[in-house]
């Protein structure tokens, strides 16, 4: 596992897909947190809720860029035969991979801390800013960006065609934190729409950013990453026959 994360985080950082992302990333944030309507300054409140709604859709684009390539460039070169003739099991391959692309994610939120320290600085009095719920909403939105890679890695297995991967793992997070909530607030879904909608990403993500860590919320974002993983996994056992 530690030859294949090696070997990716290698590929994103010695080329210019792991700069682009971040740059992306912290580019349009910054923008809508320092710039944009309703920016912190004009907003008049030591508070960072901008960036964290605008962070997740900045993801549902970003994070199919960076997860596209995983195996669906390998199918594609016959590079995954090589590879699955290797002395690593299955779950070697698929977790060196996503982790790979976890810690691209991380490496993307770490510059961040700048807005925070901007807005404890700008507090009057200084600090006056909820550090419970901005740290919180961080752990949310790392765990969201984990799902989307997750969701990432599992439609690359699929097809060799990075492009086709991209798209599949935008409908798929894009299913995940939004049209569920969406078809669950239509009026004739009545209760079973409440229901319903505590298996949005958004709904999981929204309880992390009030500022209190609950270990159910934290259990959901790691139950989809495994399923996720799972089916990863058995599609390449699938190719290794």
């Amino acid at each position: 596992m530690l030859q294949i994360f090696k070997k990716e985080i290698n590929t994103f950082l010695s080329s210019l897909i792991g700069y682009i992302v971040i740059g992306v990333f912290l580019t349009t944030t910054g923008l809508f947190v320092w710039f944009f309507k309703d920016n912190i300054l004009d907003f008049g409140y030591a508070d960072m809720s901008s960036f964290f709604q605008v962070a997740p859709f900045v993801f549902l684009f970003l994070i199919p860029a960076i997860t596209m390539r995983a195996f669906s460039e390998e199918v594609k070169s016959g590079t995954i035969e090589l590879l699955l003739t290797k002395p690593l099991t299955a779950w070697q391959i698929v977790l060196g991979k996503y982790v790979a692309c976890c810690a691209l994610i991380l490496l993307a939120l770490l510059p961040t801390l700048l807005y925070y320290y901007s807005v404890y600085q700008l507090g009057n009095p200084q600090g006056n800013v909820d550090s419970a719920a901005v740290f919180s909403s961080y752990l949310g939105l790392f765990l969201l960006g984990c799902v989307f890679a997750a969701m990432g890695v599992f439609t690359s297995a699929l097809t060799d065609s990075q492009v086709t991967a991209f798209v599949l793992a935008f409908v798929l997070c894009l299913i995940l934190y939004y049209a569920i909530s969406s078809f669950a607030a239509l009026p004739f879904m009545g209760s079973f729409g409440y229901l319903l909608g505590k298996l949005g990403l958004d709904y999981q993500y929204d309880a992390l950013g009030r500022g209190l860590i609950d270990s159910r919320n934290v259990l959901y974002f790691l139950s989809v990453i495994f399923i996720a993983l799972f089916a990863t996994r058995w599609r390449l056992i699938a190719l290794r026959k």
